[in-house]
């Protein structure tokens, strides 16, 4: 079950309208930032950072050990993903990241967060009981799974290495990419398997 937060966004609808009745934005101008980070920011751009690490061994190692200078090669980053430290997943472990004290998120790479990272049910529950949320978007894991639950920050935020579905030997970066959710990339979710 995705958490939502209603009150926040009628506060950013409240905003916006104020905004463009004030004469500082248009209604086009917010149509385009929001289609920008949709479409063509995120999570298209962590999607490719993903894909490029299955397929190549050594941008993997140089993603895990410096995830910022090693996105910056494929020209991902940028706002609010000046510092990106990337964790794996593997079947020993699953990482989850949350932001416990607002909602710190790499919009740069991974495009605008949803509503239910930035609610405080989420926030919280992440940390005390990070199975039962992951297991309200649908992710089962076995029982020796251990879920590590990272805390994105001002100085720093996590994005998730998921693990590459079985049965994708032969697809090409581009097909890869187009497996990778953001969800994935944020531990509430898996890759998707071919065919799915």
């Amino acid at each position: 079950m995705p958490l939502a937060n209603d009150e926040t966004a009628l506060r950013m609808r409240a905003i916006e309208s104020l905004l463009i009745e004030k004469g500082l934005l248009t209604e086009e101008v917010v149509d385009r930032i929001a289609s920008t980070y949709e479409h063509d920011i995120g999570p298209l751009r962590g999607a490719r950072v993903v894909a490029r690490a299955w397929t190549d061994p050594t941008f993997r190692a140089r993603l895990l050990a410096d995830g910022t200078a090693a996105m910056a090669e494929l020209g991902v980053g940028g706002f609010v993903a000046e510092h990106v430290v990337v964790v794996a997943n593997t079947p020993e472990v699953h990482n989850l990241v949350t932001c416990t004290l607002c909602s710190c998120y790499p919009w740069g790479v991974l495009g605008l967060p949803p509503s239910w990272y930035k609610s405080p049910e989420y926030r919280a529950r992440a940390v005390r009981e990070p199975r039962a949320v992951i297991a309200e978007f649908g992710v089962e894991l076995p029982p020796a799974t251990a879920i590590r639950v990272w805390d994105s920050s001002a100085e720093v935020r996590y994005l998730v290495l998921p693990q590459r579905p079985d049965g994708t030997d032969g697809l090409a970066e581009e097909e890869l990419a187009a497996l990778v959710t953001r969800d994935s990339m944020v531990g509430t979710g898996l890759a998707v398997a071919p065919g799915r």
